[in-house]
């Protein structure tokens, strides 16, 4: 691990690892971490607060500076209080753009059905929020104890696996996606740089962008619209209710498609 590396990596470790992007680095923590190593100012980390910002300060060997303030009052521990995501589920309509934001998977649902936070993952990012087009997302405080040094490490470990686990998920089915992206554009090539350096993080692979396909003649146009109709209906049946003949039937419909694509 070169010299620069390293650096980002101790910088990373004290980070919270709640990928907000409140430090004005959208895409998460470690792009920050990487900024701080090259000259960045390290006292924006707003769930940090002061004590990361004095960490920063002392592992870097620069001035201490005040930390950005958060508008949540400041725990025991000095650091903003810790914030959770509540899904007012009854007003809920499953449009999943709260699952497609959420950096470390904490929430679960499926399209047009409830959605729900998984309150012990979640880091009260916030950015749920602003993607929900009914506003049934709300913020309350964690009325778990403060953490103490060594629990918060284990946290910090595993949202950081989560989120790296999250952004290889992504890059897997980016080509593919047609919808709106909720979330900043993430540089996949540096987290996948990184992972290669580490044991305890999902390595990231990039996905290569596909080769165009030829021209397609008119019937063929045709069919594939189809095929990719009937596919679609078939799989929001299935998603509200099992049943094994419309599974093999789709299994069937993909396998044409498919081989329509391939030529």
């Amino acid at each position: 691990m070169d010299a620069s590396i390293a650096l980002i990596r101790e910088i990373d470790a004290l980070l919270p690892q709640t990928q907000c992007g409140l430090c004005g680095h959208r895409d998460g923590c470690l792009p920050y971490a990487k900024s701080i190593a090259e000259g960045e100012e390290a006292n924006k980390c707003v769930p940090g607060g002061q004590p990361v910002a004095d960490a920063l300060a002392t592992l870097l060997k620069r001035p201490v500076l005040i930390a950005e303030p958060s508008v949540w009052d400041i725990q025991s521990d000095g650091r903003p209080q810790q914030m959770k995501a509540v899904i007012r589920e009854d007003e809920c309509i499953g449009c999943t753009k709260c699952i497609s934001a959420c950096p470390v998977d904490a929430i679960i649902g499926s399209g047009k059905l409830m959605h729900t936070i998984l309150t012990d993952l979640c880091t009260g990012c916030e950015l749920c929020i602003p993607p929900c087009p009914v506003d049934c997302i709300d913020l309350v405080e964690d009325t778990a104890p403060v953490a103490n040094d060594e629990q918060r490490i284990k946290v910090q470990d595993d949202l950081r696996h989560r989120y790296y686990a999250h952004i290889q998920r992504e890059e897997k089915y980016r080509i593919h996606r047609k919808g709106p992206i909720v979330r900043a554009e993430i540089d996949a090539a540096f987290f996948a740089k990184f992972s290669q350096e580490l044991n305890n993080v999902p390595a990231i692979t990039l996905t290569e962008k596909v080769a165009e396909s030829p021209a397609l003649d008119a019937k063929t146009t045709i069919e594939l619209a189809k095929l990719r109709t009937q596919i679609k209906k078939l799989e929001k049946q299935l998603s509200l209710r099992a049943d094994e003949k419309k599974q093999l039937q789709l299994s069937e419909l993909q396998q044409r498609l498919n081989e329509l694509l391939e030529g």
